[in-house]
């Protein structure tokens, strides 16, 4: 075999490889299924994964979406901006049951990573064996208000 034979069978494999994950990443075409009332993000506060953190709180994860949804007050600047979205806070449940590092990792603006922080330190989880590194997502969505575009007319 010659040098240049085996040069270019390198550089095919090597061209194979990096196509490779492109390949298969790409996913057939098909339609999702149906998404429940709560993947939809409806109401302020939402759960459309499965957050692991969530078996350490009283109830599980639907009574700790209904208390963050109760105690979230969607913020003045945000609700006139009609800024809507989805702030992810970290934080580390640590097996005392006490919250530490707790940070913003994603906002949308107007105070609602700010509110999105008060919330989560308000929360109260049992004692995990481990410390446990996550994030929550919380979503803000303004309410449909009826239009009173037809009144007076």
């Amino acid at each position: 075999m010659t040098k240049n034979a085996s040069i270019s069978r390198l550089a095919l494999g090597l061209l194979l490889a990096a196509a490779a994950p492109a390949v298969a990443q790409t996913a057939p075409n098909t339609t999702p299924a149906p998404k429940t009332q709560a993947e939809q993000g409806t109401g302020i506060a939402s759960a459309g994964k499965v957050i692991p953190v969530a078996e350490y709180y009283d109830g599980g994860q639907t009574a700790m979406y209904d208390f963050i949804g109760k105690e979230l007050k969607y913020p003045l600047m945000a609700k006139r901006n009609r800024i809507q979205g989805q702030c992810i806070v970290s934080f580390t449940l640590n097996p005392d049951a006490t919250l530490s590092g707790i940070k913003l990792v994603k906002q949308v603006g107007g105070g609602t990573g700010e509110e999105a922080l008060r919330v989560v330190r308000l929360l109260k989880f049992k004692k995990p064996e481990y410390p446990i590194l996550t994030s929550l997502p919380i979503t803000f969505k303004l309410g449909v208000t009826g239009s009173n575009a037809t009144e007076g007319q």
